[in-house]
């Protein structure tokens, strides 16, 4: 609810309220008000007692949280205002419990239901208050997640033309510019919320590419893809966390799967590779993956399934719904 229907909408309830109001109490319950009039100016009173309720009392004990010490004035004022009313507006002459008995409810209408809006539109705030804390807390999450994975993505790459400079400089300038695509990347549209699935292709794309020219006769790299089409968004840098796992912990001589395919806007990541039981855990496997499991629960709450296999290969499975 926004500020300005918000503000209306209280106006509104006001209005209606003070109009239906005054309607029962003249047209339903005497003729007397008829001839006096002394119910049309209690209205008055009956209004700054509202709205001295509503601006500052109810504020101020809430805040204090004293509301014992509330509710003993909220009836103070109840029974003195009728009372003010009884015998110096209707001037009616009966007791104080004749005088409760029958106007009491002209008080304590305004007042409690009043009450009550102000309650309601302030839990209303409160809710409101809450879903943007956790939005910020989210975003403030995820940008920090995210700089935990760019440094990894650019050091890597780093190394690899570092490596070409000094063994194969002639195929330097394309590493170079492959590298300049992917901090474009990384540096400017990772830092949307979503992208185009096309652009995050392209950036693994150029990812297994340095793998591939880093880890020549080390390893065997399988990359397959299966895109029916490019026309969804997804939140970047989620697929290049498990590639670098399975790169970082695979062994010597050994093979990494990397398979993605998007079919009716389903995406399914498959990346497996070999690791060395003996030196590697599956709890250093996992310490990569911990980031990316809140990341895909910040973004895609139930809308994914992640899985993870350890057996004679460490296996990764991702799906998202990317409708």
């Amino acid at each position: 609810m926004t500020v300005i229907n918000k503000n209306i909408s209280q106006v509104l309830v006001h209005i209606l309220f003070w109009m239906l109001f005054v309607f029962v109490s003249l047209f339903l319950f005497s003729n007397f008000y008829w001839k006096e009039n002394p119910f049309l100016q209690y209205v008055s009173l009956l209004v700054a007692i509202v709205y001295l309720n509503n601006f500052f009392l109810l504020p101020f004990f809430v805040k204090k949280k004293l509301y014992v010490l509330y509710v003993f004035v909220f009836a103070i004022i109840s029974f003195l205002a009728t009372q003010l009313y009884c015998y110096t507006f209707a001037q009616c002459g009966c007791t104080v419990f004749k005088c409760l008995s029958d106007y009491l409810w002209q008080t304590l209408v305004p007042l409690i239901f009043f009450s009550f809006i102000w309650i309601l539109y302030r839990f209303i705030d409160e809710q409101e208050e809450v879903v943007k804390v956790k939005k910020e807390h989210a975003e403030m999450e995820l940008k920090f997640l995210k700089s935990q994975i760019n440094p990894h993505v650019l050091f890597n790459n780093l190394n690899t033309i570092y490596s070409y400079s000094l063994e194969k400089p002639n195929e330097t300038p394309e590493l170079i510019l492959m590298l300049s695509d992917n901090l474009k990347h990384v540096l400017y549209e990772s830092n949307e919320k979503t992208i185009s699935l096309e652009k995050e292709i392209q950036f693994i794309d150029n990812y297994i590419k340095f793998q591939t020219i880093r880890t020549e006769g080390v390893k065997q790299i399988h990359y397959t893809k299966k895109i029916d089409s490019f026309q969804h968004q997804i939140a970047p840098l989620l697929l290049i966390t498990i590639i670098e796992n399975a790169f970082k912990h695979s062994t010597l001589n050994s093979d990494i799967l990397v398979d993605i395919e998007v079919e009716k806007g389903l995406l399914k990541f498959v990346c497996e590779n070999d690791f060395d039981k003996n030196k590697v855990t599956a709890t250093d496997l996992k310490i990569g993956l911990q980031n990316l499991e809140k990341r895909l629960e910040l973004i895609y709450n139930s809308a994914y399934k992640f899985s993870i296999e350890k057996g004679d290969s460490f296996k990764v499975t991702l799906n998202i719904d990317l409708k």
